[in-house]
């Protein structure tokens, strides 16, 4: 499956990757997942034209965007000694939080009474036909005690100047905690906001997490409107859209607890919404290539997707998976025909020790400079 670096077709498609929303684990699942794709096909997922992330989603897809390969991130979570590399604010990345922002800790707003939004609580009371039961369910829960300042500090790491990552289009997905309505932060017409602010208010689970204010409006979860959201790119110019979902799973294993069976019904109803919107996309003339976890991973995720404890055994069972999959399924071979990286070091780790690794900052705008010279 493997092809020569810097492999171009005549006209290489345009790609769409959608990164789904799954809490710490479901956003560990997408690093061992997006490494074994890369390693495999030798394409670079941070390359696609477009990257859509929700909730734990945009957390990967803002290091996919800044030009943080995925096999940094796997050798990351798994305490790797990284001396003598720094991060873009020139910090040593030996000493990095190896949580990816998942580090709880309570907000300095204190406890609030009552609805989190009373005026989607109320909304969502009279014209419930509007509203999907999430963004219903979601009015009425309090307001969230969880900081998401750790999340903030992730993406700050690499993002130096904190306004945006260097990808032309990445959108982080959000939705208006006044109004329910999805926002897809970064899309032309969208409420300016800084990247740190945006995949947080994208990882803001409502109840959880306390909202975040941008523009003098509080945002939360994207998940609330989809956990998937692929119809975004309904009527963008992309040949193929690339999805991995978390949240669903053509796979069903046998639930233990209570919290298991409930997370069994969560994936059932991502995968119908997940299905639908795939459907729309194809009706639309886009190749449509889905990922989802195996009954090995769900079984090494549990019930409990905010849970620290397995993170690096969910990253390892998923390069397992993927990379089975890959192989055995003509996904492979689909994935092959994207064009392979031209810098390999976004692919498969580079030689050499940590201080002579490249800027992968840089590295991800160069990536973008060489598309548009292509183009």
């Amino acid at each position: 499956m493997s092809r020569a670096a810097g492999t171009r077709t005549a006209k290489p498609p345009k790609v769409g990757l959608i990164l789904g929303a799954g809490g710490v684990l479901g956003g560990a699942w997408l690093v061992g997942a997006l490494h074994a794709i890369a390693t495999e096909s030798g394409w670079d997922p941070g390359s696609a034209d477009y990257i859509v992330g929700t909730s734990a989603g945009s957390m990967i897809g803002a290091l996919l965007a800044c030009g943080t390969p995925p096999w940094f991130m796997v050798a990351h979570s798994a305490g790797e000694d990284f001396d003598g590399f720094t991060d873009d604010n020139g910090d040593s990345r030996a000493w990095e939080d190896r949580s990816a922002g998942a580090t709880y800790r309570l907000d300095r707003g204190g406890l609030t009474l009552g609805p989190g939004s009373w005026r989607l609580a109320v909304a969502s009371l009279a014209r419930p036909y509007r509203y999907s039961p999430t963004a219903m369910v979601s009015g009425w829960l309090p307001r969230g005690l969880v900081s998401t300042e750790p999340l903030k500090d992730t993406v700050r790491r690499v993002s130096p100047d904190g306004v945006w990552a260097p990808h032309p289009n990445f959108w982080p997905m959000a939705v208006d905690y006044g109004t329910g309505k999805v926002v897809a932060f970064g899309r032309e017409g969208s409420p300016p906001a800084k990247l740190p602010d945006a995949v947080a208010a994208s990882c803001a689970i409502p109840g959880f997490y306390r909202a975040v204010e941008i523009g003098g409006r509080s945002y939360i979860d994207g998940g609330v409107h989809s956990t998937s959201n692929l119809d975004v790119l309904c009527y963008e110019p992309v040949d193929v859209v690339v999805a991995l979902n978390p949240m669903s799973s053509l796979h069903v294993s046998s639930p233990r607890t209570v919290g298991e069976r409930l997370a069994i019904r969560m994936r059932q109803t991502a995968g119908r919404r997940l299905g639908s919107e795939a459907k729309r996309l194809r009706a639309a003339g886009k190749d449509v290539i889905l990922i989802q976890p195996t009954v090995h991973d769900l079984d090494v995720m549990g019930g409990n997707l905010m849970s620290r404890d397995r993170r690096h055994d969910v990253i390892e069972t998923a390069v397992r998976t993927v990379t089975e999959h890959l192989r055995e399924t003509p996904l492979g071979a689909q994935l092959a025909q994207l064009p392979t990286a031209p810098d390999q070091r976004l692919v498969r780790r580079p030689s050499g020790p940590p201080s002579s690794w490249p800027d992968f900052h840089e590295a991800g705008r160069a990536r973008f400079k060489l598309q548009a010279a292509a183009a």
